[in-house]
């Protein structure tokens, strides 16, 4: 099993940034990729940004690329989301996920084997 909690979210206005961080412990292992998803009220939860071990694949959704980066510090099990330029859209709850096995299904919610409790992101304008 695999446990994660995501922090850093909150209240900003826009044009401000914010840090996620989602802490993985339980039986993580290299085999694990993370994504960060977002579920905004009455919509479908969409993946937002994602990160493989090493680090060298980080695809992103099309809507936040250049204002969000991802990263990971796998000697603190701990992955991290920058949101920079955040407007009301961005407003929703971030989960962070992971995803085990060979091949990686980015997008993919229902391929995702743990998730987190989310942590809620406004934006105000």
């Amino acid at each position: 099993q695999v446990q994660l909690v995501e922090s850093g979210g909150g209240l900003v206005q826009a044009g401000g940034s914010l840090r996620l961080s989602c802490a993985a412990s339980g039986r993580t292992s290299s085999s694990y990729v993370m994504g960060w998803f977002r579920q905004a009220p009455g919509k479908e939860r969409e993946f937002v940004a994602g990160i493989s071990w090493t680090g060298g694949s980080t695809p992103y959704a099309d809507f936040v690329k250049g204002r969000f980066t991802i990263s990971r510090d796998n000697s603190k099990n701990t992955v991290y989301l920058q949101m920079n330029s955040l407007n009301v859209e961005d407003t929703a709850v971030y989960y962070c996920a992971a995803q085990y096995g060979s091949t990686w299904y980015w997008g993919d919610v229902s391929k995702y084997n743990y998730w987190g409790q989310g942590t809620q992101v406004t934006v105000s304008s």
